[in-house]
């Protein structure tokens, strides 16, 4: 039986999740905000429309409360509903992404995501999409003790 390694031997691919949920950028803010409730997902790569595994954004739970900003003006649930079929991802979403690779100290991009106010990072190899790291992988760990 092998000891759990500690924080400083962790590599990002030691907590990342590996199948991560993507949009592309032609699609729909109301597909993106039906995959984050269903999946109770709070950030989702976007990826090139030709190659799905080339990161070229991302969107969050954020960036989705500001394309709909619209209930805050008193537009009901059926219009909002209607509004985000009609507002691409690529006008909301953020086209400079931070990333991190597999291999990456898990120290150091924790470091990067509480430095830059980060929810998670794409976990990029070879210019390929292989992972997301977040928030939540790191309370998960914490909870592991």
């Amino acid at each position: 039986m092998t000891s759990p390694k500690s924080l400083s031997d962790m590599r990002v691919r030691d907590l990342m999740t590996g199948e991560v949920t993507t949009l592309k950028r032609n699609d729909k803010l109301s597909i993106a905000d039906d995959i984050m409730q269903l999946g109770r997902i709070r950030h989702l790569p976007v990826v090139d429309d030709a190659d799905e595994t080339k990161v070229v954004g991302l969107i969050t739970q954020r960036d989705l409360f500001r394309g709909s900003l619209a209930c805050s003006l008193g537009i009901g649930p059926a219009e909002q509903r209607k509004l985000l079929g009609k507002v691409e991802v690529k006008e909301v979403m953020t086209s400079t992404v931070v990333t991190t690779t597999p291999g990456a100290p898990l120290r150091e991009a924790a470091q990067l995501m509480n430095t830059r106010k980060l929810g998670c990072l794409p976990v990029v190899e070879g210019g390929k999409l292989v992972g997301i790291l977040t928030e939540g992988d790191f309370v998960a760990l914490a909870a592991r003790g």
